[in-house]
């Protein structure tokens, strides 16, 4: 589908102004999910770490974890199909096994992968849908947890078993739970979408409200992105 950052601003308005159901944003949390009962120890953890995780358009799961302190890097791109068709392209086809997702490089002395979970299903997306994810539908925009070792598995399922038995949800979760085969990184345009294109109508409606719920439900973890701070300094 056509998202509406493909769109004139007056066909956005219009389009919302009618109620179009598939351009409806993601509801926000009115409050933070429980922290992960299963977690690795900050004070027990060294070095960095990377988490790759798929929740609809990369662009707000990219903005979002850029602002989680102790996050290092992110980065959009594909998971979950083969190199050849790992290109915005052919993803967007919806038959090529890749998910948008993101690679998150994180320091664990600082921020835990089950705090990085938390985030994830507090803030940056509904995991109750079902290949689709706001105003976007396909297999593309599915929501997955690449696990990339024994450790992230075993927190990660344990936090979806503890989210189903808790109904931090209305429906089911519908979140997928699979081993990283490969990311490869998006092209070079998707990179920092949301900060080079903040008035893009897109992210105003769908991704913006990810960020401040972010800052609202997260203040202790919440950050200003590196490069912006980079550009304060000089």
């Amino acid at each position: 589908m056509i998202r509406p950052s493909t769109l004139h601003i007056p066909v956005l308005i219009a389009l919302l102004m009618l109620g179009v159901g598939a351009c409806q944003p993601v509801a926000a949390a009115s409050k933070a999910l429980p922290a992960p009962t299963v977690d690795t120890p900050k004070a027990a953890a060294h070095g960095e770490q990377v988490a790759v995780l798929a929740g609809g358009c990369f662009w707000g799961i990219e903005a979002v974890f850029e602002r989680v302190k102790g996050v290092r890097e992110v980065t959009a791109g594909y998971s979950g199909g083969d190199a050849g068709t790992a290109n915005y392209q052919d993803v967007s086809d919806g038959d090529s096994g890749h998910a948008e997702s993101v690679r998150i490089t994180f320091d664990p002395a600082q921020v835990s992968y089950g705090q990085l979970l938390q985030v994830f299903f507090s803030v940056a997306l509904d995991p109750t849908q079902l290949n689709r994810q706001g105003p976007d539908s396909g297999t593309q925009y599915r929501s997955v947890i690449f696990y990339g070792d024994a450790g992230q598995q075993k927190i990660a399922g344990a936090y979806l078993a503890q989210l189903a038995k808790a109904k931090a949800f209305a429906a089911p979760i519908v979140t997928q739970l699979v081993p990283l085969r490969a990311f490869y990184p998006a092209e070079a345009y998707h990179q920092q979408f949301y900060d080079r294109h903040p008035h893009n109508p897109y992210i105003v409606f769908n991704d913006a409200p990810k960020v401040r719920q972010l800052e609202k439900l997260f203040p202790t973890l919440y950050q200003t992105p590196a490069q912006f701070v980079e550009v304060q300094l000089h």
